[in-house]
């Protein structure tokens, strides 16, 4: 999309799927996958500017008290720590995500996230390096849900989409978002 002081308009290549003749166009739906980690971190700025956390709260103080999160040298995980890829999580959990045909975490439960928290070994001090963790930023976003007292998705459409007029970003699609989804 160009914006300018001339106006609006796109420019598309491409068709929606493989076997399509027609081609990509205004209402063509994309997966956005890791972008999402952008709406996470905007989540999370947003709820440290509304003071309802901060950025070095312990990720403990959210999750339910049967859980066992992992520690190292005494430092506990902090918001902070999942935001910037610096907890010293994996970037995916032993068998996420799945191929169906393309990798989704669609399946993963709450309790085997917690199963995995509770069983894991942080490798290295926390905030020692960083290290891309789908599982981290999935981590974040399910606790800043449980802060809120919301689902991931309505946070995000509430405190993202609905205010950004973005009336195409959905994580739940609707059937005309469906009809119009391309083929990555």
């Amino acid at each position: 999309g160009i914006v300018s002081p001339y106006g609006q308009r796109y420019v598309t290549y491409g068709k929606p799927k493989l076997e399509s003749q027609a081609s990509l166009n205004l209402n063509s739906v994309f997966e956005i996958g890791s972008v999402t980690k952008t709406f996470t971190a905007l989540l999370l700025a947003d709820m440290v500017v509304k003071g309802e956390v901060k950025l070095d709260d312990p990720i403990a103080l959210y999750l339910p008290k049967e859980v066992k999160v992992p520690q190292r040298n005494g430092k506990q995980i902090t918001l902070l720590d999942l935001a910037t890829h610096r907890a010293g999580f994996p970037r995916n959990i032993d068998g996420y995500p799945k191929q169906h045909p393309v990798p989704t975490y669609a399946g993963l439960t709450v309790a085997e996230m917690y199963d995995y928290l509770s069983r894991y070994q942080l490798p290295r001090d926390i905030g020692e390096d960083a290290e891309y963790s789908n599982l981290g930023m999935g981590l974040l976003g399910h606790v800043l849900s449980l802060r809120a007292g919301e689902s991931f998705e309505t946070l995000v459409k509430k405190r993202i989409t609905d205010p950004l007029g973005m009336k195409q970003t959905a994580i739940t699609m609707t059937p005309e978002m469906l009809a119009n989804n391309t083929q990555g």
